[in-house]
């Protein structure tokens, strides 16, 4: 076992590191190689050498972390993963065109290896100067990454003085380069955004201030059910779990509706009513469609409104809210306090079953209390509403800003207390 470098001073108990993990600002970067773990797991566009970035958000919520590292004359080394290489190099998913692009926004070089770790990787870092930058080939080309490698962890830490996380969106995972990395180096801390994250998710949590509107949406119960069993423990009266997307069809079966051939998790039922029950005893409002939007198939050009009481018709499935259902869901999130969304509310991708997504976008904006959004379709949605500007704090993590509202303890901002 490779033993920990830089030590630093103890000072008694470890922090938590949801609320206090060691501070970026006091971290010793001058001249020294520090590794900095970001998602740039960016949607591409075009193919072989015309690839290019498609969509730039999460390079550019980095840059703050960057460019704080680079003003203090650190010899930066940035890694991410791209994709789902599955341990396999391919070169679709290079990281030469986040690196172009990155190089672009910084107005200086970013040096690309062909390798995640090896001799090149290794000489390309050691022969940097104070300023410069190296990004690592995809991390995830490398099978050792998601199974948490212990050879990989000290291949990473060995090319590094000092390590700092500034990859929210992979603070769920357990994978070498976010949890064996700062194990191996002690000199570690949270970069500027994974900090913004901790303390914007906080006040949906620990202190939260009601009343609260939480609104879940998304195409499974399965996938959110932790979630909402949490809240429904968590909450109080007066506060509401608006639920939308394919996930509402599985509760409103479980009210004895008909769904017709909409996506229903039958095997989910018994857990719809648990939700129930648990928000009931703690006079919480669950708030299903009213209405919805129906089509015979996800590609439908137009949609039909059905009134959710009377049922969805065989050979018709539920794509998306209504318009009675916006303006009930819009009425609970205008009076909250606090409001916490993740998920879109139908079949987003087709224009025909986007507008309810859209309403919420415009409903959260519009909330004058403290507002978190997460998930990759309901950011989009707020990107395309323009209302992006409104909301209080926008999550780079969906499935990381899901596990924390649950209360789980996330291993990345765990391993670096």
């Amino acid at each position: 076992m490779v033993e920990p470098t830089d030590a630093q001073p103890q000072d008694g108990d470890a922090p938590s590191p949801a609320r206090d993990p060691r501070s970026l600002e006091t971290l010793d970067v001058d001249n020294r190689r520090v590794l900095l773990r970001v998602d740039f797991n960016a949607p591409l566009r075009g193919e072989g050498d015309t690839r290019e970035v498609a969509d730039d958000t999460r390079i550019r919520a980095a840059l703050p972390t960057i460019r704080h590292l680079l003003e203090r004359n650190a010899r930066l080394i940035v890694c991410s993963h791209l994709g789902r290489p599955k341990g396999k190099v391919a070169p679709e998913l290079s990281m030469a065109p986040i690196a172009g692009r990155l190089a672009e926004l910084l107005g200086k070089p970013v040096k690309l290896p062909d390798e995640v770790v090896g001799d090149g990787a290794t000489k390309l870092v050691n022969d940097s100067r104070a300023g410069e930058v190296v990004l690592l080939e995809n991390l995830r080309f490398h099978p050792g990454e998601t199974k948490n490698d212990p050879e990989l962890a000290k291949a990473l830490a060995k090319l590094c003085d000092a390590y700092v996380n500034d990859a929210f969106g992979a603070c769920h995972r357990a994978h070498a380069s976010v949890v064996g990395v700062p194990g191996l180096v002690r000199a570690h801390a949270p970069g500027l955004l994974l900090r913004r994250e901790l303390d914007a998710l906080g006040k949906v949590t620990a202190e939260l201030e009601h009343p609260f509107v939480a609104v879940i949406g998304g195409a499974k119960v399965s996938d959110k059910l932790g979630v909402l069993v949490a809240l429904t423990e968590r909450l109080q009266a007066g506060d509401a779990i608006v639920i939308g997307g394919a996930m509402a069809n599985t509760f409103l079966m479980a009210q004895g509706r008909e769904l017709g051939a909409s996506l229903v998790e039958r095997e989910r039922l018994a857990d719809c009513k648990r939700v129930f029950d648990k928000a009931a005893a703690r006079d919480v409002r669950v708030l299903l469609p009213l209405d919805l939007r129906c089509g015979t198939g996800l590609d439908d050009a137009t949609a039909t409104l059905i009134d959710a009481a009377q049922g969805v018709s065989s050979g018709r499935m539920a794509l998306d809210i209504g318009p009675r259902s916006e303006e009930n869901f819009a009425k609970a999130i205008a009076s909250a306090k606090t409001v916490f969304w993740n998920g879109p509310m139908g079949v987003f991708e087709n224009p025909a079953f986007a507008r309810g997504t859209m309403a919420m976008a415009e409903a959260v904006a519009a909330c004058p209390g403290f507002t978190v959004v997460g998930g990759g379709d309901s950011v989009a949605a707020l990107n395309a509403s323009g209302k992006a500007e409104a909301i209080d704090h926008v999550s780079t993590g969906g499935g990381a800003s899901l596990e924390f509202v649950e209360g789980r303890e996330l291993p990345g901002v765990a391993a670096l207390a």
